[in-house]
């Protein structure tokens, strides 16, 4: 059936078919028919951040920016969904077009830059959610705040989020807001990282709960600069690792007209660079810390590959868009059993 779809959906313009396929899933949603077309994942409970999963594969963050469609997605049998990228104020984002098809890689080019409806219409929709699965928030800065003052941003989404999800991921490796992976290098990394942890330390206490902290990494990196940056996250305090963002390397679909495109490549080309990324920080950070693995995966092998380096759980997005729901039970089915 979704073949089907995609075909229809296919033929608009890529936002356009996104705002038309969240619209019609979440009005499936409420006529109760959702169960009725992809089938459930089974119960595949992991433990992981203190906290538990239904199942291993969850929605990464950037299809619902704002929350909108919590209860709709997590109908579709997510053991945990991701909102955001999220910002302190409402912000449109770069200009059109800025989101291009490579169906023939299973792939997608986008510029979007953090568009999105601020912060606090985002908490209005987590207090909103009958949704009763785990949730995270996605935090990044504001496109016209200084790279020096990206902490006051960063800060200002977690104070808001916190009462209202089960963790929070900062994004500091999106490709498409200026000087932002500046972020990623070591020094600005340490002094980013301290301030935040040391916020949910004093947010625990004020709300007499905890709420584990991650950061998002991307798969581009200069020579021992990834070692270097995990190196950081290790000694940090924070409690989890997402590997990967999006890569700006588009070498991998050099020959697509739509290559040139400047943006995040994601999809089937990432998989390669994410999973480099995702060994590396497994055999840096050690068999312990968490690690949510995300970037390439369009089939239930792609997902048990990211196990096999070290992934504690998974996070899909342009393989979504491609492959359908089904892909989720696909991944969840494939996923190798606990010991």
């Amino acid at each position: 059936m979704y073949d089907w779809l995609r075909h229809g959906l296919f033929r608009l313009e890529p936002e356009k078919a996104h705002d038309l396929a969240m619209s019609s899933l979440s009005m499936a949603h409420r006529l109760g028919i959702l169960g009725h077309l992809y089938p459930m994942p089974a119960q595949r409970t992991i433990k992981c951040l203190g906290l538990s999963f239904s199942n291993p594969v969850g929605l990464a963050a950037g299809l619902d920016k704002n929350g909108d469609y919590l209860d709709a997605l997590g109908a579709l049998g997510f053991g945990f969904i991701e909102v955001g990228t999220v910002t302190p104020k409402p912000q449109p984002g770069n200009p059109s077009p800025r989101m291009f098809r490579l169906t023939e890689h299973d792939a997608l080019i986008n510029r979007l830059g953090f568009n999105n409806k601020g912060v606090d219409h985002l908490v209005s929709r987590l207090k909103a959610r009958t949704y009763r699965g785990i949730v995270g928030a996605n935090v990044g800065k504001q496109k016209d705040t200084p790279i020096d003052d990206a902490a006051t941003d960063y800060r200002f989404c977690i104070e808001r989020v916190f009462p209202h999800c089960d963790y929070i991921t900062i994004n500091i490796s999106s490709p498409n807001t200026e000087n932002l992976r500046r972020l990623q290098d070591q020094g600005p990394l340490r002094e980013l990282l301290s301030d935040l942890v040391s916020l949910r330390n004093a947010l625990t206490k004020q709300h007499g709960d905890y709420r584990p902290l991650l950061v998002k990494i991307a798969p581009d990196w200069v020579d021992d600069a990834v070692a270097q940056a995990l190196d950081v996250i290790g000694d940090s305090g924070i409690d989890g690792l997402i590997a990967t963002n999006t890569t700006v390397d588009h070498s991998t679909v050099r020959d697509h007209p739509m290559a040139h495109e400047p943006g995040g490549l994601s999809g089937g080309p990432l998989k390669d660079a994410s999973n480099e990324i995702l060994r590396i920080a497994r055999h840096r950070l050690g068999p312990t810390f968490p690690i949510i693995g995300v970037g390439g995966i369009v089939s239930g092998n792609d997902a048990a590959r990211k196990a096999a380096l070290g992934a504690n759980l998974v996070q899909i997005y342009t393989g979504l868009i491609y492959k359908g729901p089904s892909l989720i039970k696909e991944c969840v089915d494939a996923w190798p059993s606990q010991p």
